[in-house]
């Protein structure tokens, strides 16, 4: 039987009883067969030859082809793998399955190239891979078919003859210098005319430009090593005809150092040198440093200037390690007479040609203990001549500080305090008195000032304000007593507010005055306390102090005005 052909049948079957024999009954059933596959048919490609066309701008590793393989069988008989058994493109091109479609994929290894090569040929096979060794007789279970693979040209950017440059050029050197060259082609038949340009996207893009049609590289600023050693610049090159196509590459330009950079000491030398050195000791070592690249700095050449004459105090020794010691060539220094040398110095270095330097050295002279410790220098023995300590010095400074604060804080309390506007004796604000009892005793003037109560017979002259000088001298304010016994209380009282408005020696304020008094012609009287005493003139007005004789002639003033109008 043949899946492949049937795969399905349906076969009836009758029983009967009695044997079979006439009256016997019976009964029918169906039975459904389905045959089961077996891997008895070999996979078969459709075509013996195949045809791809690939262009050559593929990418590595992308697919660029399907092929596929029928089997007849189904499940997991019909399985297979496909491979590349020959061809020569065997290297260029890879092949894989896919599981669920049983296709073959086709993918590239290594990049297209339609210049150097158009076409590539391959021969796949696919072979099943559930094998079942009873029907192995029905021949192989696999096939193969060629497949020729056409590669399409396209139009490609120019192609760097080096995947990277590396270039040197010498520091200081002029502006234009060359720098070396790059180059790229057109791969494509048409071999155009390549354009060369600096893309602009590194600082060291301004210190060099580029030759358009020969990729010559040349500086446009003179370069300096020691600020930076090294550039790294980006050149593009794209076709004539078709500048869009772009291809790049980077381009390393190592600055070389010239000796353009003489040495000098490693840093700023604080020396010392006690009173009690001997001859020959060496009080200290100084070493050099050079800007410059090895080979044109150490090593370093440490010597006196020979246009000086000797020095009696000091000397150099060049300890031939780029290091030199300083030594003394006299017995005991004194601070009292020079406490501090200079010696000049002059450095070289080993490039070529040699540079050479000059430098001073400050050296001081200090007193030391016997092991050679420093223990004071000039402005510490300065402090121990005076017999005075550190300690000391810094109380007196703190001393005086807080004396200079003192002295300040006293001038600005002084100068913050205001002189008052007006002194109570010239203040002329009157008040509102009122009485509702027979009188207090001196209490009841320590609360007002009764300035406006006075006898204007017994004022004082008038006295300005310290703060205000009139500009117009005022007529005084006196009357003759005849004026002032015929005029009417109210009528004075008016005439002194009146002098009090027009007044511009008084504080800028009104007053409101109330005095007891209840105007002519009063059946009832007064009711003030004045009342009772308008006619004795020896009340004792003692409780009101200076003003007790003032108060006690307006009183009778104005006890001879009620009695007047009353008879």
């Amino acid at each position: 039987m043949d899946r492949e052909a049937r795969e399905h049948y349906s076969v009836v079957i009758q029983a009967k009883d009695m044997a079979g024999q006439v009256g016997g009954l019976s009964g029918s059933t169906t039975v459904n067969i389905t045959l089961t596959d077996v891997n008895d048919n070999p996979p078969r490609f459709p075509q013996k030859h195949y045809q791809l066309y690939v262009p050559e701008s593929a990418q590595v590793g992308s697919a660029v082809g399907k092929i596929k393989a029928n089997d007849a069988d189904t499940g997991s008989n019909a399985d297979m793998t496909y491979s590349i058994v020959n061809g020569d493109g065997i290297g260029i091109f890879s092949i894989s399955t896919d599981k669920e479609t049983r296709e073959g994929i086709l993918s590239l290894k290594k990049p297209l190239n339609y210049e150097k090569k158009k076409s590539y040929t391959l021969n796949i096979e696919g072979a099943n891979t559930h094998l079942d060794f009873r029907f192995s007789h029905l021949g192989p279970f696999k096939d193969a078919t060629m497949l020729k693979i056409i590669v399409g040209d396209v139009d490609e950017p120019p192609l760097f003859s080096m995947p990277s440059y590396i270039m040197e050029v010498y520091e200081n050197a002029k502006i234009g210098t060359v720098v070396g060259t790059v180059l790229a082609q057109d791969p494509d038949s048409a071999n155009s005319l390549v354009r060369y340009f600096i893309d602009y996207n590194g600082e060291g893009d301004r210190f060099f430009n580029i030759d358009a049609h020969t990729g010559t590289i040349k500086t446009t600023q003179v370069l300096d090593r020691e600020e930076t050693p090294w550039y790294n610049i980006t050149v593009a090159a794209s076709e004539k005809d078709n500048p869009g196509l772009l291809s790049h590459v980077t381009v390393g330009i190592r600055v070389l150092d010239v000796n353009d950079n003489p040495p000098e000491l490693a840093r700023e030398y604080d020396i010392v040198v006690c009173e009690n050195s001997k001859p020959g000791q060496v009080i200290h070592t100084i070493s050099a440093t050079d800007k410059d690249d090895f080979a044109n700095g150490p090593r370093f050449n440490f010597f006196l200037d020979e246009h000086l004459s000797i020095n009696p105090n000091f000397t150099l020794k060049d300890n031939e390690d780029n290091t030199a010691s300083i030594l003394t060539r006299r017995r005991r220094f004194s601070r009292t007479i020079q406490d501090v040398y200079y010696l000049p110095i002059m450095i070289s270095d080993g490039g070529i040609p040699s540079l050479t330097s000059s430098s001073t050295l400050t050296i001081r002279v200090c007193a030391c203990e016997r092991d050679g410790r420093v223990r004071t220098c000039r402005a510490e023995a300065f402090l121990s001549s005076a017999g005075l300590s550190t300690g000391a010095l810094i109380a007196i400074l703190l001393c005086v500080v807080i004396l200079l604060a003192i002295v300040v804080l006293f001038i600005t309390l002084r100068r913050s305090k205001k002189e008052p506007l007006i002194i109570s004796e010239e203040d002329v604000r009157e008040n509102v008195v009122t009485y509702d009892d027979e009188g207090g005793g001196e209490e009841d003037t320590e609360a007002f000032d009764i300035t406006a109560l006075r006898n204007p017979s017994a004022a004082e002259e008038l006295k300005y304000r310290r703060d205000i000088r009139p500009e117009v001298k005022l007529t005084p304010r006196h009357q003759t007593l005849s004026t002032l016994e015929s005029i009417d209380v109210q009528e004075f009282i008016k005439q002194r507010l009146a002098e009090a408005d027009l007044d511009p020696s008084v504080p800028p304020y009104d007053s409101l005055q109330t005095y007891a008094y209840e105007g002519q012609r009063s059946e009832a009287g007064s009711v003030s306390s004045l009342d009772s005493a308008t006619t004795q003139s020896d009340q004792d007005y003692h409780y009101l102090g200076d003003w007790g004789p003032e108060f006690k002639k307006l009183a009778e003033l104005y006890g001879e005005i009620e009695s007047e109008r009353t008879t």
